[in-house]
């Protein structure tokens, strides 16, 4: 991630963010099912915990204003722990090798909010694997866990005994045991892993990552000059992008003119469509697979377990609010929380 402190001050950030008018109303979340609800009630517990509180409506508008201004000369704000970085391999042989380890974890989501986690390597999202199409690759899954679990390596072609299931495919990684999984990687594109054994535990709780397979052949992939992962979550973590909750969550950065691959991955139990400002979506890839004809979009409906990748490109300068938009996912009268981000396009 870009270091934006020399690049780009917060009195400019904050500026140039007021003249976009970001402004939006909140909207009471109505769940259709018991792991919406659960969610739902997750994320009133994560709002209640930000550092700006919406337990009590806030009627006075100076007051408000007030909130909202503070949220936004936070970002973007300091926390500890940074998931999603690469995850680094050994060799034997031809066989690229990694190893995963289940804990649990004290996960800071945004200033002063702690909460366990259960994590991967200890950060949320996991290490980022990244391998090349055809790669032989073997990783070993150790389960620090006080519980049993699992890795599914969702989107990729894999042995039936590797898909990752308790007892359909494996026995359950208990705890203190390891274990192994070998495949070859494919097909090429963006994938996830995660837990697939009390999933919808102990994936909310943070137990996933991104996997993503290169193309053999490059000239195949839409060009594009700067990548970022958008991995989204919701539960007892909050409404996160990439672990971290506005105004802790890490803006996007290209230079005007300059294409931005964007991969969206959704590992929560809601669908989060996902709004960029001041410029469309060009949408190349679903689920790892290219579109045969690409589409302009200015919202992205991720549901539960899609990937999508989209190319932006850069053209307008300034600071564009980036953010999902059902809007009790991202702003109160509070002010803004949760999946809320934004693309700075640099002169």
């Amino acid at each position: 991630m870009i270091d934006l402190t020399n690049r780009f001050s917060r009195r400019g950030f904050v500026g140039a963010l007021g003249a976009l008018g970001l402004g939006a109303t909140g909207l009471t979340l109505a769940s259709c099912s018991e792991a919406e609800t659960s969610a739902a009630r997750a994320a009133d517990d994560h709002m209640e915990h930000t550092s700006s509180p919406a337990a009590t409506p806030t009627k006075d508008y100076a007051e408000m204003d007030s909130m909202h201004e503070a949220g936004v000369k936070a970002f973007p704000a300091e926390t500890e722990g940074l998931g999603g970085q690469p995850l680094s391999y050994e060799l034997d042989g031809d066989v690229k090798v990694f190893r995963l380890t289940c804990q649990k974890v004290q996960w800071e989501t945004e200033p002063g909010r702690v909460v366990e986690a259960w994590a991967y390597n200890g950060v949320v999202p996991g290490p980022e694997i990244r391998v090349t199409e055809g790669d032989k690759v073997r990783i070993h899954v150790t389960n620090e866990l006080d519980e049993s679990t699992a890795v599914h390596w969702h989107g990729l072609m894999v042995p039936n005994s590797m898909d990752g299931v308790p007892f359909i495919t494996q026995p359950p990684i208990r705890p203190g045991e390891t274990f192994t999984y070998e495949f070859v990687a494919k097909p090429a594109g963006s994938h996830m892993y995660h837990s697939h054994h009390n999933a919808a535990e102990q994936v909310t709780m943070g137990l996933l990552g991104a996997f993503i397979v290169e193309p053999k052949d490059p000239s195949t992939r839409p060009a594009y000059d700067v990548e970022y992962t958008l991995i989204l979550n919701d539960g007892p973590l909050g409404f996160t992008i990439n672990g971290k909750s506005f105004p802790a969550t890490k803006p996007l950065v290209a230079k005007r003119g300059q294409k931005v691959l964007i991969r969206y991955m959704n590992e929560g139990l809601m669908a989060h469509p996902m709004h960029l400002h001041g410029m469309p979506q060009l949408v190349v890839a679903k689920d790892g697979y290219p579109q045969p004809q690409p589409w302009y979009c200015d919202t992205i409906n991720v549901a539960p377990g899609e990937r999508w990748d989209v190319i932006v490109d850069a053209t307008e300068p300034g600071v564009w609010a980036f953010h999902c938009h059902i809007l009790s996912h991202a702003e109160s009268n509070h002010g803004m929380f949760g999946m809320v981000t934004a693309l700075i396009v640099e002169e």
